[in-house]
């Protein structure tokens, strides 16, 4: 009943995709999602070190057999990033998928395909998904508008992007941004794409490692807790409102806003506390407007379970009944 491009290309069971969470996406959720029927994406730079990155594969080999992914963002930062060796561990160790995002990959998409590696690339507009399709890319995973993180500047929600990128595009799409039950799943799949992504939702189950009162924090959120930051500054990143972000935002309200002055609310290590000790008041998480949806912590095989029993009574029982 699932089978798509996208499980034929990653080997995988259901169409559902856990994308890189930074400082989140490690070996206990990489393989609980694989165990689970699904692909998840660690995320590369959680680890300073590319030796990090190669400790954690192998510990995620010896929790499961089954296919997983690294996730390599390509970002400004305040200290540049020497990526090549992420990706000299990935080829070294035998990965076969990577997720790209933020900045275009084609400055190392011959190293890649050299390596053997399968590249998904995350956009968040059709422009760019298809400069990722013509740069060899072999899957776009399209980031809506309701998207955790960095939606992109063109604030067009996965109703309308989804089907526009589906449209545009050869290669297999993931639909990502306000999926997080077996209803998105399924309408992920009726607007053409071929796989569902999802990455609050994820956060919020126990196999995430980080603190209660994060995973507590987004339960209790509705959809209208969170907040678009960086507006000002055309990269704009939604995160789970709280009085860090409040003081972001009364920062840009002043006008002629410069990354330094709001650099030390957004430091990722700032996070990372916040992420380890779980004061909600204390730093930025990003999150995203699926929130408003979640209502419990379960285990990933549970989340999984319930996925996919929601999408096939929908599927089988619920749609055939109202079509004549």
């Amino acid at each position: 009943m699932f089978k798509t491009r996208i499980t034929e290309l990653y080997g995988i069971e259901y169409p559902v995709v856990q994308g890189g969470l930074m400082w989140i996406a490690k070996a206990e959720l990489a393989a609980a999602l694989a165990n689970a029927g699904g692909i998840g994406f660690m995320t590369a730079l959680t680890h300073r070190e590319p030796e990090g990155l190669a400790a954690e594969i192998r510990k995620t080999r010896e929790m499961t057999d089954k296919p997983f992914g690294v996730n390599l963002t390509f970002l400004p930062t305040l200290f540049p990033v020497n990526y090549d060796p992420y990706i000299d561990v990935c080829i070294d160790e035998g990965v076969k998928f990577i997720e790209t995002a933020g900045r275009n990959p084609e400055p190392y998409m011959e190293k890649m395909k050299a390596g053997g590696l399968v590249v998904t690339h995350k956009c968040t507009s059709v422009r760019h998904a298809l400069k990722a399709q013509k740069i060899g890319c072999d899957v776009v995973s399209i980031d809506g508008f309701e998207a955790a993180g960095h939606p992109g500047e063109d604030d067009v929600t996965s109703l309308i992007l989804v089907p526009l990128t589906v449209d545009a595009l050869d290669i297999p799409v993931i639909a990502s941004g306000g999926f997080g039950d077996g209803r998105g799943l399924v309408a992920a799949l009726a607007l053409g794409a071929e796989g569902m992504n999802m990455g609050t939702r994820f956060v919020a189950t126990q196999e995430a490692p980080l603190h209660d009162n994060v995973k507590q924090a987004l339960v209790q959120a509705t959809e209208r807790d969170t907040s678009l930051l960086m507006r000002t500054l055309r990269n704009t990143e939604r995160v789970l409102t709280n009085t860090v972000a409040q003081q972001v935002l009364e920062i840009e309200a002043k006008g002629n806003t410069q990354i330094a002055d709001i650099a030390p609310y957004m430091a990722g290590l700032r996070g990372l506390k916040m992420l380890n000790e779980g004061d909600m008041e204390s730093a930025i998480l990003a999150a995203g407007q699926i929130v408003g949806l979640l209502r419990d912590i379960p285990t990933v095989q549970e989340l999984m379970d319930r996925i996919i029993g929601e999408a096939r009574e929908i599927i089988t029982g619920r749609l055939p009944e109202i079509v004549d």
